[in-house]
C-alpha cells in the first residue's frame, strides 16, 4: 500500500536541551556549593529536578523514529490524536488552527467516525471556544506546510480510492532533518537561557519568576 509518513524534526528536541542544559548545570553547581539548607542550595535543587525533567523528554523526541502522521489510500492517522485512522470518506472538512504558535489541523469528520474515547464535557467546549474539532492533528513537531497538508487532505477526501495513490506519489514533502537555520535557533535559545540564569541569580523572587517562564517555555517547545 502507498504511504506517505511524516516524521518529527531533530530540531524541537534539541531546542528542549539547550534550554534545560544551562540550568542544570547551575543548579548542580549551587548544590555543591553551597551549604545544605540555605535558599540556594534549596534554589540548587528545584532547579536541577524541575529543568533536568526536559533533558531526557528532548533526547526521547531526538531519537524518536517513529513516523507521526501516516497517509495511505485509505486514510490519514496522527499518532499523538490517540484515534484510529479516519477514513478519507469520513472526512468533510480539513482547516489550519494555530494554538500559541503551534499548529494543528482540524478534522470535520461525519457521524460515522467513532472516537475511542469520547472527550470530556470541559474539553469539548474548550474546543468550539478556540475553534478546534474533536479530531486535531499536531503539526508542531513537524516541519511540513499546514496549507500544503490541508490541500493533500481536501484531494484524497474527495477523489476516488482508485485515484488516491496517484495523489499522495505526487506530493512532495522533505524530511525533517537538521538545517543551518535550526541550529542557529538552538543557539539562540540557548544565549536566552543563560541570559535568563543570569539574572536569576539576583534572588529567589527572580528565579522562580523566570523558571515558570523557562517551564512554560519547555512545555511549548514540546
Amino acid at each position: 500500500m502507498t504511504e506517505l509518513k511524516i516524521y518529527k524534526t531533530t530540531s524541537k528536541g534539541l531546542k528542549l536541551i539547550g534550554m534545560s542544559l544551562p540550568f542544570v548545570l547551575i543548579g548542580v553547581w549551587m548544590i555543591f556549593e553551597s551549604p545544605m539548607g540555605t535558599t540556594n542550595y534549596i534554589m540548587g535543587w528545584i532547579g536541577t529536578c524541575f529543568f533536568g525533567l526536559g533533558i531526557p523528554i528532548g533526547i526521547i523526541q531526538l531519537f524518536d523514529k517513529r513516523p507521526q502522521i501516516i497517509i495511505n489510500e485509505n486514510g490519514i492517522w496522527d499518532r499523538t490524536t490517540k484515534q484510529d485512522q479516519i477514513k478519507w470518506e469520513q472526512i468533510v472538512n480539513a482547516y489550519p488552527l494555530d494554538i500559541f504558535d503551534q499548529k494543528f489541523i482540524s478534522i470535520v469528520s461525519d457521524d460515522s467516525f467513532i472516537f475511542k474515547k469520547k472527550p470530556y464535557k470541559w474539553a469539548a467546549k474548550l474546543n468550539k471556544e478556540i475553534g478546534a474539532q474533536n479530531l486535531n492533528l499536531h503539526l508542531g513537531q513537524t516541519n511540513i506546510d499546514e496549507n500544503k497538508l490541508i490541500e493533500l487532505i481536501q484531494k484524497l477526501a474527495k477523489a476516488e480510492k482508485k485515484d488516491r495513490r496517484k495523489i499522495i506519489h505526487s506530493f512532495k514533502i522533505s524530511k525533517g532533518g537538521f538545517f543551518l537555520s535550526s541550529f542557529l535557533k538552538i543557539l539562540l535559545y540557548i544565549s536566552i537561557s543563560i541570559t535568563l540564569l543570569i539574572l536569576s541569580l539576583t534572588g529567589i523572587t527572580a528565579f522562580m519568576t523566570i523558571m515558570i517562564i523557562m517551564g512554560l517555555g519547555a512545555i511549548t517547545a514540546r
